[in-house]
């Protein structure tokens, strides 16, 4: 016994290893009997054995290890040895040998734990109790390794169970819970205890989930569509399997998948295409502004809502749309500078989405007051901003993230789509008033060609007046056109013309030159045009109006005839449409006004030209920019003009007699006399003489000449100059009163007196006619320097230094002149013929 034990001993074997196929069993024998030696000797043929005297031994090397079978010896006290033993191996084979067998004692070791019992007397026992611990060893292991992948596999599940999201529920026929999957919380909130506690599947997921009859007839029912509440009192959307089973009394399966978020992400994009749908009919941002915000609830989840509309003219972004929601839970909504500083701002400038879990936690929110807390802000491009919100923390999700950039995105591209259209609507209307006014103005054109043609044709003024009239209402252009003068004495507007609907119209009227009065009336009191566009208004403080809708005239345009500081008059016109003379019909009114005023003043001058009655008039004028006149004040002395004024295109020029003052002394008044380009000195001594003036800008006696008036004489003198003028029959006194007034400072009327013109006038015209402006400039001076005198002033040499010329030039020029002269004198058939009678 004591040889086994220390070989025992010198062989220890390794409790704790892992049991492998090449590693032979460990085995524990306990007792010390020399009837057991042979099984002893047996088990090390093809084990690990370890032999122990006593039971306690047997305890001990237990609990320090971890054999895979014990084989109990013993000839007494065999029951107390195996259940002893038993407590400390309850999952290893246990044989149990004997020399003292019996019924009784194999079945009370069996039930004491002993897993197989084999007495001493069995044949070959040695290798009985060899073969019988091996294959008990081998079963041992195998059932530990059962176990072990058992409680790997049942891991494995309860993992796969507390981690998956679809929730697995057994009931029993009662639809009592038989199993609740671990993980029921992930859906419904509720421990697995508190499932059961509901009792049934109806309490948790509804009596009408589906039909008996269906699932009997088929087994099992897929993707059933119900709604259950969570513990929180939240509404799920579930899709449920539902299968026939039979396990551990369980008879139906149901298995939960929550598409909460699958059926809000559908319903939102389900709102979004019937908004995207009624967007294209939106024609208005203010239209696509409050669908987008009536329509958020239900894409979003987000009762207040608003839409800011960012206005470039301000650089302002202002509201245009909200929920009363919004009202509700921020206040007032005020307008945002498109900054960083503010949340709607910093979304328009950088065009990023915001999203808040907790708008109150952001510092750029401008309203610490307001109830919203979970908050998205979406740019909407160039044309504003998206803001929703709601007053929970943390309501927003990727779907929601999703489905709002979506809804921007739609927002924008509508509100692109609108601009596009207004664009477009914008341009038709421009292209349409563009053709309105081409076609207004080829219509007016066309009048002011006929007119043009007209008063070309017109040989009087009446002719004048009469053509414009009658052209402006051919053919139904207009209602109604005259023209009127102005009478100096009552002050009214006298017509001179007319034609058109409204004859009757000027009957029934007061003409008084008024500012605030009918049209023509203005314009004659201003001398300005007066546009009325629309005669329906201010009926009531104007009676004018109302005679004129009575007779349908709906706009009126009134211009003033005026050519040179000329006043001829008001033509006045009339249409049966509001607005026919806005825009460039106005500006052409205004210019056919020019040229009718023209038009009179070319026929007056001929007329001048065709008669010798004439009536000569002497005025004072003083002030104004009369040269002559700041010359003879200057000089302190008279200047008198003495011959008719020679006119270029750029300027007048003329000769001046001098008296009272030397030559000296008007040089240098001309030098500092602003209006004088150029002077010469003729011919003079210490008290008089003649000078030559160029002056800078036409003078009185050309535009006075425009007007068919001749400038016989003019007088300054330092306190006043005296203007002596033959005004032809044909042309108003008072008008060429008014162009002096318009001139000079003061204008006094000193006398006029009616005379006949000697005839010679055509001579002259025809001697002028053949001279050029250098010929005529020599001569004259010549002819005020005394050279033609007998005894001559100056001699030809002294004349052509006055004019900066050679004498040679000087000659060839006097010539020249003497024979222009002699060749209409002699050679035209009038004079020649009168000179050959006379002869």
């Amino acid at each position: 016994m004591t040889a086994e034990f220390s070989v025992a001993a010198e062989n220890p074997v390794d409790m704790d290893a892992t049991p492998e196929a090449a590693t032979p069993p460990q085995v524990l024998f306990v007792g010390g009997p020399e009837w057991a030696d042979s099984a002893v000797e047996e088990l090390r043929s093809v084990a690990s054995v370890q032999r122990v005297e006593s039971v306690a031994d047997g305890c001990e090397r237990l609990s320090s290890g971890h054999p895979d079978a014990v084989v109990v010896a013993r000839s007494e006290d065999g029951v107390t040895a195996v259940s002893t033993l038993r407590a400390d191996a309850a999952d290893l084979p246990i044989v149990f040998c004997t020399d003292i067998g019996s019924e009784s004692v194999a079945r009370d070791v069996l039930a004491a734990g002993a897993t197989d019992y084999v007495p001493f007397d069995t044949p070959d026992f040695g290798s009985y109790v060899r073969e019988r611990t091996v294959e008990a060893a081998a079963e041992a292991a195998e059932r530990v390794e059962l176990e072990r992948e058992l409680r790997a596999s049942e891991e494995l599940h309860r993992v796969t169970l507390n981690n998956m999201t679809d929730t697995v529920l057994i009931t029993d026929d009662e639809g009592k819970f038989t199993y609740v999957c671990p993980n029921v919380h992930f859906i419904f909130g509720y421990t697995e205890a508190e499932i059961r506690d509901l009792g049934s599947i109806d309490a948790l997921l509804g009596d009408d989930l589906f039909e008996e009859s269906e699932l009997e007839k088929s087994g099992v029912l897929t993707n059933v569509e119900c709604t259950a509440t969570d513990k929180a009192g939240e509404e799920h959307t579930l899709l449920v399997n539902v299968r026939e089973v039979s396990i551990q009394g369980g008879t139906t399966l149901y298995s939960c998948r929550d598409v909460t978020k699958r059926k809000q992400r559908e319903e939102s994009l389900t709102g979004l295409h019937r908004t995207t749908s009624e967007l294209q009919y939106a024609e208005t941002v203010q239209e696509i502004a409050h669908r987008v915000v009536d329509d958020a609830d239900e894409i979003l989840g987000c009762a207040a809502s608003a839409v800011f509309r960012f206005d470039a003219e301000t650089n302002r972004l202002e509201p245009v749309a909200h929920t009363p929601a919004m009202d509700r839970l921020y206040g007032p909504l005020p307008s945002f500078r498109p900054s960083e500083g503010n949340l709607i701002g910093r979304a328009f400038v950088t065009g990023e989405p915001l999203f808040f879990d907790d708008v109150h936690e952001s510092p750029a929110l401008s309203n610490p007051a307001t109830d919203l807390r979970s908050v998205v802000v979406l740019s909407l491009g160039d044309h504003g901003v998206l803001v929703a919100g709601v007053d929970t923390v943390g309501a927003f999700d990727e779907v929601h993230s999703e489905i709002a950039d979506l809804l921007a995105t739609t927002a924008e591209a509508a509100l692109d789509r609108v601009k596009r259209q207004s664009q477009l609507r914008e341009q038709d209307r421009e292209l349409q008033r563009r053709n309105e006014r081409l076609v207004s103005l080829n219509r007016v054109n066309e009048i002011i060609r006929e007119v043009d043609q007209s008063l070309i044709r017109a040989e009087t003024r009446e002719a004048v007046e009469r053509a414009v009239c009658e052209r402006l209402t051919a053919e139904d252009r207009y209602e109604f056109a005259w023209v009127g003068s102005i009478d100096p004495t009552s002050q009214t507007l006298v017509p001179r013309a007319a034609s058109g609907t409204g004859r009757g119209y000027l009957d029934d009227r007061s003409l008084a030159l008024d500012p605030e009065g009918e049209p023509a009336c203005s314009t004659a009191a201003t001398d300005e045009e007066t546009l009325v566009s629309n005669v329906a208004t201010d009926l009531q403080q104007q009676p004018w109006r109302r005679a004129a809708l009575e007779r349908d005239f709906q706009s009126v345009v009134a211009v003033p005839l005026s050519y040179d500081g000329v006043a001829y008059g008001v033509l006045t016109v009339y249409a049966d449409r509001p607005a026919a003379f806005d825009g460039m019909v106005r500006t052409v009114m205004a210019e056919l006004g020019e040229t009718v005023a023209s038009a009179i003043s070319a026929v007056e001058r001929k007329a001048a030209l065709l008669t010798t009655a004439v009536t000569r008039v002497e005025y004072a004028v003083a002030g104004g920019s009369f040269p002559l006149a700041r010359v003879a004040e200057r000089a302190d002395c008279t200047l008198s003009v003495v011959t008719g004024i020679q006119q270029t295109v750029e300027d007048d020029a003329l000769f001046a007699t001098v008296e009272g003052a030397s030559m000296d002394a008007v040089r240098a008044a001309a030098a500092d006399t602003a209006g004088i380009a150029e002077y010469r000195v003729v011919a003079g001594d210490d008290a008089a003489g003649t000078v030559w003036f160029r002056f800078v800008r036409p003078v009185i006696a050309s535009r006075l000449a425009n007007h068919g008036v001749v400038l016989r004489r003019a007088e300054a003198t330092p306190t006043e100059t005296l203007l002596e003028i033959d005004i032809p029959d044909g042309v108003e006194l008072h008008s060429i009163t008014q162009l002096l007034s318009g001139t000079f400072d003061a204008v006094e009327l000193r006398s006029k007196r009616h005379r006949e013109q000697p005839s010679g006038g055509e001579f002259t015209a025809a001697v002028l006619d053949r001279l050029t402006e250098r010929q005529l400039e020599v001569v004259q001076t010549a002819y005020y320097a005394g050279y033609f005198e007998n005894p001559r002033a100056h001699s030809g040499d002294e004349v052509a230094d006055v004019l900066g010329v050679s004498p040679a030039a000087f000659y060839r020029h006097i010539r020249t002149v003497q024979r222009k002269l002699f060749a209409v004198l002699f050679e035209e058939t009038e004079y020649s013929a009168s000179i050959a009678r006379d002869y």
